[in-house]
């Protein structure tokens, strides 16, 4: 875990790498979940019996529910002091290259690319790469878009 003593310090990484963080288990249990909340239903993350003949050998976790994790896995990574609050403002782009297996791990790796100033704080643009203990090609790669406001944390 890095941590940034301000949002000038977080600045002042802009180009740098941060991580990768520690590995997230994806279990069955959290893709059907997942499933529950979005209604996706689709089989290959939910059945298992015709997931495991089906095209990734076994369930795979939603896209979308990976993408759901990056605040955990970015959180994982690094903080910035002096933060009251921080929001997340969008995504300028995403791409899922690989699926999750499940039973998998996954891991966030974050290269900070902008901080500029907005009213009461910055906006952070991050490309966020998520990784598979699996190998292979990253399962999520989203450039991310944050605002952090300065003030006391509550």
């Amino acid at each position: 875990m890095r941590t940034f003593a301000s949002i000038d310090d977080l600045a002042a990484a802009v180009g740098q790498t941060v991580g990768p963080g520690p590995w997230l288990r994806i279990d069955q249990a959290r893709v059907d979940l997942f499933a529950d909340a979005t209604d996706d239903h689709q089989w290959i993350h939910v059945d298992p019996e015709r997931a495991a003949a089906g095209p990734f050998g076994g369930t795979v976790a939603h896209g979308y529910l990976t993408l759901s994790l990056l605040p955990e896995l970015v959180g994982r990574l690094y903080r910035v002091q002096g933060v009251g609050m921080g929001v997340n403002y969008g995504l300028n782009r995403v791409r899922f290259p690989a699926p999750v297996r499940v039973g998998s791990a996954v891991r966030a790796t974050a290269t900070i690319g902008a901080v500029t100033p907005v009213d009461g704080g910055v906006q952070v643009v991050t490309t966020v790469t998520v990784d598979s203990d699996s190998g292979g090609k990253p399962v999520c790669v989203a450039e991310t878009v944050s605002r952090l406001y300065r003030g006391a944390a509550g």
